[in-house]
């Protein structure tokens, strides 16, 4: 392998990429876009239900309990309804996710010590954050039960009641529990998984297409010259990108950044050289840019969303499905990711995700040069 025809495929690569604002436009515009418009719309969190309330009650009590509700961060009071006729309307147009209804005799029944059944009428349309709702209304239930039975026993001379457990939970590397700190470092691994997929998948085949591969061909460069010429120029972009990425990250964002900054551009460019190296083979077995292009997005996109562990938790998949997962090289990436960003941790955690990211790059770039050297003979 002579360095000085690498350079001339890099240079040739690099010159239509200048030449060609869709493609600058592609490498760079697009992930930046792709992760703004991710980063702010895709949240897990859920704040201010919406909620409509039938007080049927209206006594002291009642709107002492109400205020449990309204005066939570969970929870959002849009107005307060007469009727189900009205809930049903109110959940139906989507205004509600939720509805409190407080019987009548709520006030007397807390008063003399009885049970009071409320009713909490839940739209498990969207059966995540219902479940979550639902949580957070039995949350502040039982809050407002223990303060109860603590007033009637201290009101009645009773022993002074404390509580036999006493959990007090603390959340590490992500205290406040904000779910665009760990949705941001997947986002920049599906992303640039993508998109360097995108970009080499037209490379081979637009030489195919133009009808210079016959001209590379005639020329005394090796298959496996031609394939590094045409990743050293994405690679750079690849590389651009991700550095534009964590700098959205750290100050559009506020993600916070605890690890080894080196590690994390090491271990971007090992998941570049393979995600680069796959599209150059799609691009060497379809020889057709809209092929490419189209089995590259199948290839690449959905496997890394569903299936990396970005979005969904792989301990709750299917075994079959948890197994496919290990082909998934976006799925080491986001545990390298998460542990760099979060966590702060190095290799000496991280080692496996590594090592095997590192056999995915390997194995793309010796198949995709196998299959480019099968097109020469």
């Amino acid at each position: 392998m002579k360095p000085i025809r690498v350079w001339a495929i890099a240079r040739k690569e690099f010159i239509h990429i200048v030449r060609d604002p869709r493609s600058l436009m592609m490498a760079i515009a697009i992930p930046m876009l792709l992760l703004v418009l991710f980063g702010y719309a895709l949240t897990l969190d859920v704040d201010n239900v919406p909620m409509v309330v039938w007080d049927q009650n209206q006594s002291q009590t009642s709107r002492e309990f109400i205020s449990r509700f309204d005066g939570s961060r969970y929870f959002s009071i849009r107005q307060y309804v007469r009727s189900y006729h009205e809930i049903e309307w109110s959940i139906d147009s989507g205004e509600a996710l939720v509805a409190l209804i407080i019987p009548t005799d709520f006030g007397s029944n807390i008063e003399s010590g009885r049970a009071a059944p409320v009713q909490l009428i839940v739209d498990g349309s969207d059966s995540n954050t219902a479940t979550i709702a639902m949580g957070y209304a039995d949350f502040v239930a039982l809050n407002y039960s223990q303060g109860v039975a603590i007033r009637e026993i201290a009101r009645s001379g009773g022993p002074k009641l404390r509580p036999p457990l006493d959990m007090r939970p603390r959340v590490w590397f992500n205290a406040e529990l904000v779910s665009k700190n760990y949705i941001i470092p997947g986002l920049i691994a599906v992303i640039m998984m993508v998109i360097a997929a995108l970009l080499t998948s037209l490379t081979v085949a637009r030489e195919w297409e133009r009808g210079t591969m016959e001209q590379l061909i005639a020329t005394p460069v090796k298959g496996a010259e031609l394939i590094l010429g045409k990743l050293l120029p994405y690679f750079a972009l690849g590389m651009l990108d991700v550095l534009l990425a964590v700098l959205m990250g750290e100050f559009l964002f506020e993600v916070p950044l605890r690890g080894n900054v080196g590690l994390l551009f090491g271990m971007a460019a090992v998941f570049l050289v393979g995600a680069l190296s796959l599209g150059i083979l799609i691009s060497i077995m379809t020889r057709s840019q809209l092929l490419a292009s189209q089995l590259a997005m199948v290839l690449t996109f959905l496997p890394s969303f569903l299936l990396s562990g970005f979005m969904y938790s792989i301990a709750n998949m299917p075994t079959p499905i948890q197994i496919m997962t290990h082909l998934i090289p976006a799925r080491y990436f986001v545990v390298l990711l998460k542990g760099i960003y979060l966590k702060g941790v190095g290799l000496e955690i991280l080692g496996l995700d590594a090592l095997l990211l590192a056999v995915f790059a390997v194995v793309m770039v010796a198949v995709a040069n196998f299959k480019f050297r099968k097109k020469l003979e």
